[in-house]
This record gives structure tokens, sequence and C-alpha cells, in this order.
């Protein structure tokens, strides 16, 4: 009996969750007057709030921006509203990952770095056997000296 290889990660959190919304600013409103959450950071040229939910994030993804427009339509019996899930991993080796993936029958994107819970990290993307998107993220890179 063959034996499955250790992965080469170990799963940490909840990172972020994406959610696609018609109303950035309601939503905000509702998740920082009702829940306590703080806008993090904005990309406008994005059409993306990110919102500090404790350790973790809320990404509101505004319908009619540029990421909220390729998820077809809005939430709904006939749209999605989550945008990704995230899984925070360490430790992150990019090439190890792709290859246990890839192992497993999933092809996942090149790493790239982008902004979690956390700060600016390296982070790659795949799809779940349901074409559900996943995010494996590492932690977060130190900023450069200056």
């Amino acid at each position: 009996m063959s034996q499955t290889p250790p992965l080469p990660f170990a799963l940490q959190r909840l990172d972020h969750v994406v959610l696609r919304v018609r109303d950035s600013a309601v939503a905000e409103a509702f998740y920082c007057g009702v829940l306590g959450c703080q806008v993090a950071r904005r990309r406008d040229d994005l059409g993306l709030v990110h919102l500090q939910a404790g350790a973790s994030m809320i990404d509101l993804v505004a319908l009619d921006g540029p990421l909220g427009t390729r998820g077809g339509q809005g939430p709904g019996p006939q749209g999605r509203n989550v945008d990704h899930l995230c899984l925070q991993v360490a430790p992150f080796h990019a090439e190890a990952i792709a290859a246990h993936l890839a192992a497993h029958g999933v092809w996942a994107s090149e790493a790239s770095m982008n902004f979690g819970a956390e700060g600016e990290g390296p982070s790659l993307y795949f799809s779940d056997p349901d074409g559900n998107t996943v995010e494996l993220k590492g932690p977060a890179c130190s900023p450069a000296a200056e």
C-alpha cells in the first residue's frame, strides 16, 4: 500500500473572503457600522475595499467594478456572491505547493504578491472540483528597509 506524501505546508487560518456587492457604500457601512470592521485599504481602480475583520479580512468587490464584472450576474439564484476562498499556509514554497497540487491533477496559477489580513504576501490560485476559486496565501513579507 502506498503512502500519501506529506503536505508541503500547514493550514494556518482563513485569511480573507471576497464578497461581490451591489452597493459598496451600503456594504461598507454594514460591515463597519454593524460588525465593527475597519477599512484597511481601498483599490478604487479595481472596485475593491479591504476591511479588517479581527485577524482576518473581508474584501468587498463592487459588481460594476473591474473585478466584480468578472463574476457574472450578481448575488442571487443565477450568480455567485463569493469570489474566492483564501487559506493562509506556512511555509509558502510556491514550487512545492504547485507540484503537490499537480500531483492531484490540479493546475495552479503562478505565484504573485497579494494583499491579505497580514499585509502583502505571496499567493497562488486554483479551482476546486466545483469550479470555486481557492487561494493559498503565504505569510506577509517584511517591508523593505528604507
